[in-house]
């Protein structure tokens, strides 16, 4: 399926009616497909869903981190710090009133894609890994996603973006690890790590 019908599916599996299914997925593609956007993409949101397709078994409420995935960067201005909590607020705007759905970890997940930081819930576990899977892409993929990365923050000179960028990675190499499930960890962890360093220094 491609994201049009995974996302449709998901949104008539939670009760949304079939015009609100079609808004709703028409919002979302213009939303993250705004010239802005050249790396916090519809390509970003189908390489997390392919990452949730591989592990879904591993959680415990699928349809909500899979909504979680659609929506956590909603909102995304290079500019301002309140992007991911933005976004939680909106995905939780667009439900229908009485759903059976877990609201709160929507909104906990979604705001979890900030900071990248453990959880106690596994399953946001799962969304931080799935958000950060990129930092371990092969040399000339992990040098597009910098790339793409750097043209999303255009409105900053160098002198700002650099050392902005270079203590944002160094934050990720100071915590004990990158990854959040073992799962990941062991398959990603060291070439992250790698890449990371690797950046930091052409950023220098």
């Amino acid at each position: 399926m491609n994201l049009k019908e995974i996302c449709s599916e998901l949104l008539s599996n939670i009760s949304f009616s079939a015009n609100d299914v079609q808004k709703n997925w028409l919002d979302l593609e213009k939303a993250y497909s705004k010239k802005s956007r050249h790396y916090h993409n519809l390509r970003h949101i189908n390489d997390m869903i392919e990452c949730f397709e591989t592990y879904s078994d591993k959680l415990k409420s699928p349809n909500e981190i899979l909504l979680s995935i659609f929506y956590h960067d909603y909102i995304y201005v290079s500019s301002k710090k309140d992007n991911e909590l933005k976004s939680a607020e909106l995905a939780l705007s667009i439900l229908p009133e009485n759903i059976q759905f877990d609201t709160q970890l929507v909104f906990d997940a979604i705001c979890a894609t900030q900071l990248h930081q453990h959880n106690i819930n596994e399953d946001i576990n799962w969304l931080i890994d799935f958000d950060l899977k990129i930092l371990a892409r092969d040399g000339d993929d992990y040098k597009i996603y910098f790339e793409q990365i750097r043209k999303e923050y255009r409105i900053y000179p160098d002198f700002l973006y650099k050392p902005g960028r270079a203590k944002a990675l160094k934050h990720f190499l100071e915590n004990d690890f990158i990854f959040q499930t073992d799962e990941f960890r062991n398959l990603y962890e060291e070439k992250a790590r790698r890449n990371i360093e690797k950046e930091i220094k052409i950023l220098g």
